[in-house]
């Protein structure tokens, strides 16, 4: 939700991600937010989990929101990582994920 208690454009597409639809809030020159792209992308492909990588310097909303904390990560439309990825919890995630969208 914006400040005036609007829903952006980003936060409905967060609300309609898919389990295995991941989003990386980002900015260029961030070297944790490289590293955590990096990190993951192995257990992306592994899981057939697909990236959307978001540049929170092209949305006053999202630099406002995340200016401090990218990387963030989003596995569908929840919050699952800031600042650094565990990447055992993630691949446990992604495969909970996985899981439930076979059943």
């Amino acid at each position: 939700m914006t400040g005036d208690g609007t829903t952006s454009l980003e936060d409905k597409l967060l609300a309609a991600a898919g389990p295995l639809d991941v989003t990386l809030y980002t900015r260029p020159g961030c070297h944790l937010c490289e590293e955590a792209k990096a990190q993951i992308a192995a257990l992306l492909k592994h899981a057939g989990a697909r990236l959307r990588e978001v540049n929170i310097d092209s949305d006053p909303v999202l630099r406002a929101r995340h200016d401090c904390d990218v990387p963030v990560i989003y596995l569908g439309a929840r919050k699952v990582a800031k600042h650094r990825v565990d990447l055992g919890q993630f691949r446990r995630q992604l495969d909970e994920a996985r899981a439930a969208t076979q059943t």
